[in-house]
């Protein structure tokens, strides 16, 4: 009779594990929290020094953000000006008045 229960058990064993795992991984993929062994939730320690970088790395964010944003405006103006008709009639005359004198 033991040895007829031996493979029953070593089933209901590597589908308990399984089942642990899985229920696990849809519990990480779906951003619920994670118990420890005696049920305690398991988060993310923050410390002091990870917090102060992530507050530096957004003020730097959004500091090249804005830079980004001026560098935009200026491309966009000097493009307006390269490609003006007018620009372009001007350098003409000045050409023009270069070879003449």
């Amino acid at each position: 009779m033991i040895q007829s229960l031996g493979p029953v058990l070593g089933i209901i064993v590597v589908a308990a594990v399984a089942g642990w795992v899985i229920t696990t991984w849809m519990r990480i993929r779906h951003g619920y929290p994670l118990d420890g062994a005696w049920g305690q939730a398991v988060y993310p320690r923050k410390n002091d020094e990870a917090v102060e970088r992530v507050k530096l790395l957004t003020q730097e964010n959004a500091q090249l953000r804005a830079e980004i944003g001026s560098i935009k405006d200026r491309l966009a103006n000097v493009e307006r000006i390269v490609t003006d008709e007018a620009h372009s009639l001007t350098r003409e005359i000045e050409q023009l008045r270069g070879k003449t004198n």
